[in-house]
This record gives C-alpha cells, sequence and structure tokens, in this order.
C-alpha cells in the first residue's frame, strides 16, 4: 500500500519548475498580519496549457511542537486555456501564484503542496520565526 507522502516530490526550486516557492519573512512579530506568496516557476517557467498545467496550491502552518499543521488556504486554478475553439484558444489563463495574509503567535514552518496534471505532487517548506 502507497502512503500519500511518498507521492510528494521536492527538489530545489530554482532548478525545478514544479516545486513551489514559498516568499515570506524570516521572523515575524507574534499576532501581526504578514503575507505570503506561493507560486511555481520563479527561476524555471512552468507552463500553463490546457494540456500541461499547475491545477492548484496549498498553503499551510505547522507550529513549532504542535502535533498537526492547520491549512491557510486553498487556491484553485481552472483556466488553462480550455475553449470549444480547441485547446488552448480560450481567452483566459489562470497564473499559478497565490497570496494569503495571516498572523501567527508561535514560531513553526511554513508548507506549501502543489499539484501538476502531469507530474503529480510537490512539496516545499520554509522555517518562520517570530521576533
Amino acid at each position: 500500500m502507497t502512503a500519500i507522502s511518498d507521492l510528494y516530490q521536492t527538489a530545489d526550486w530554482k532548478s525545478e519548475k514544479h516545486v513551489p516557492v514559498i516568499e515570506a519573512p524570516d521572523a515575524v512579530t507574534p499576532d501581526e498580519v504578514f503575507e505570503v506568496k506561493v507560486s511555481l516557476g520563479k527561476e524555471v517557467a512552468h507552463p500553463n496549457t490546457t494540456e500541461h498545467h499547475i491545477r492548484w496550491i496549498r498553503l499551510y502552518f505547522q507550529p513549532e511542537g504542535g502535533k498537526f499543521p492547520y491549512e491557510v488556504g486553498s487556491f484553485e486554478f481552472c483556466a488553462h486555456g480550455e475553449s470549444v475553439d480547441g485547446a488552448d484558444q480560450g481567452p483566459v489563463y489562470t497564473n499559478h501564484c497565490a497570496t494569503a495574509s495571516l498572523k501567527v503567535n508561535k514560531a513553526g514552518t511554513l508548507l506549501a503542496t502543489a499539484f501538476c496534471n502531469i507530474h503529480g505532487l510537490w512539496e516545499n517548506a520554509s522555517p518562520l520565526s517570530l521576533r
């Protein structure tokens, strides 16, 4: 039996276009709102076509010493050039990038996951400390 954790892939986002890039401060003030941006293809562009695209990104926060992560946001990308005229003939394409505003009262880890319709599940993590 395969565990879901076995299905997630990771690598250095600077050389692998499927790895979520987490852009956030290294340290934040407790209970003060800050922004986190999650994207794919920052260094190596990821296609956004009907045939090959990022379907969703999810952002989590795992508090230090906590048993479970908390889901911060789930972002779906539904327009990839589909059209009644054919693949990649549509009038709209969503970009695989999302920004969330949040506040925390504990240090921990930001976790991002993404799903490519061809290459599956990918993950990345970024530590977050308190000032």
